[in-house]
């Protein structure tokens, strides 16, 4: 409710049969039947009819299947329940390095056969989702499309995905986003690592450790390249501005998606060369 302004403000009597506007310019004004009227800022009106006309010229799709939401439930206002419905789950048992679904030929080792391959720094990694269909759409309408706000109903994922898998969150002491060159941080206007990073730690009351871990030279897209050229392409990529921020502490490292790990691993190595004891990555993904 406004509060007592001398400010013009409009006073709308709601009936079955009709609608009257009466406008009032004194504080008095607020000395009316509450039950019978509501009153409305101008500017708030305003706002409203804009956002009434946006939607009739840009009616809201859904960013998965681009159907019109108007009456069909959705996500956030986002993502239509049916496009919703059909993300693939990570589902376990998960490799005990990168976090992807164990085969039942590995189950005797806990590790898949990649991993085996190829160590990585990190301790473990963690994904609720599979990098696949519907998720991967999403993602890319959120990482390269701009639609920085998918980032709230994303991040539920992940939330709901430590809480069901009982994740060590509690032994976390702060979430690290992986960086982006400011190269192409300038182009994309945001991280989105950092976005979900934010959401993260808002949940569980953590801190974010944003714009310690930089990315200090510029690397070539890793989609282009294949597993042993993405490790290539990262190595000494990053830095750290202050190693005590991360000295003695257990670190999330949070990124949209682990395809060969090479970025995480690299980013974890950088912070565990700088004196972190446990490095735990989460991506959206794998």
């Amino acid at each position: 409710m406004i509060g007592f302004q001398t400010e013009r403000y409009a006073f709308f009597y709601k009936s079955k049969a009709n609608l009257h506007t009466i406008e009032y310019t004194t504080p008095q004004a607020y000395l009316i039947d509450k039950d019978r009227f509501s009153c409305y800022d101008i500017a708030y009106m305003s706002s409203g009819i804009i956002n009434a006309l946006l939607d009739i010229i840009y009616p809201k799709t859904c960013l998965a299947c681009k159907r019109n939401l108007k009456g069909i439930a959705a996500v956030d206002n986002l993502v239509c329940r049916e496009c919703w419905g059909k993300i693939k789950r990570n589902l376990p048992p998960f490799c005990y390095s990168c976090g992807r679904h164990l085969e039942n030929s590995y189950l005797a080792k806990h590790i898949c056969g990649r991993c085996v391959k190829i160590p990585l720094r990190f301790d473990r990694a963690f994904s609720p989702c599979v990098y696949e269909g519907v998720t991967k759409d999403l993602i890319h309408e959120f990482k390269y499309k701009g639609k920085d706000y998918l980032g709230h109903a994303l991040s539920r994922l992940m939330i709901d995905f430590i809480k069901e898998y009982d994740l060590p969150i509690e032994y976390m002491d702060a979430v690290v986003p992986v960086p982006l060159h400011k190269t192409r941080l300038r182009e994309r206007e945001f991280n989105q690592a950092e976005i979900l990073s934010e959401h993260i730690a808002r949940e569980f009351g953590k801190e974010v450790l944003g714009g310690n871990l930089i990315r200090h030279r510029p690397t070539r897209t890793q989609t282009e390249l294949e597993t042993e050229e993405r490790f290539l392409n990262v190595s000494g990529s990053f830095s750290l501005k202050d190693s005590r921020a991360v000295r003695g502490k257990n670190i999330l490292l949070v990124d949209d998606v682990l395809t060969t790990a090479a970025t995480s691993s690299e980013a974890a190595s950088v912070l565990k060369n700088s004196g972190a004891q446990i490095v735990y990555v989460l991506t959206l993904a794998n």
